[in-house]
């Protein structure tokens, strides 16, 4: 359990939401929305929200919604690398990983059109 409310009294239960979890509105009404603040992946998971009356075990486990929970994780920024020589006729590698990343994400290589570079030939005793 994270949190319940009883006779009036909200009680959060010792969890590592404790600090960051509670309910939306002061008064509870019909709406018992539950706010989790600064999320973090391992919040990612099933939630379930029980209403009964007290004393009444004819509805006890039957009025319960569920919801998931995924809390998305951007990608860090990708680390690239050239493996091998990069000549004419040798086989190279480039390879991109990133550390990061719920869902898992997508990777695409693109190709720019190379810039121009400017040879000159080294000057031979002329200034």
């Amino acid at each position: 359990q994270i949190l319940t409310y009883l006779d009036g009294v909200v009680k959060v239960e010792e969890s590592e939401l404790k600090p960051r979890v509670g309910f939306l509105y002061p008064i509870l009404t019909h709406n018992i929305s539950v706010f989790i603040n600064a999320t973090r992946e391992r919040d990612s998971g099933q939630y379930m929200c029980t209403v009964n009356v007290v004393d009444d075990v004819t509805s006890t486990g039957k009025n319960i919604g569920v919801i998931n929970l995924t809390v998305l994780v951007p990608p860090a920024t990708p680390a690239c690398q050239l493996h091998g020589h990069p000549v004419v006729g040798a086989n190279v590698t480039l390879s991109c990983s990133s550390e990061k990343g719920k869902p898992s994400p997508t990777y695409q290589w693109q190709r720019t059109d190379p810039t121009m570079q400017v040879f000159f030939p080294p000057a031979q005793g002329k200034v």
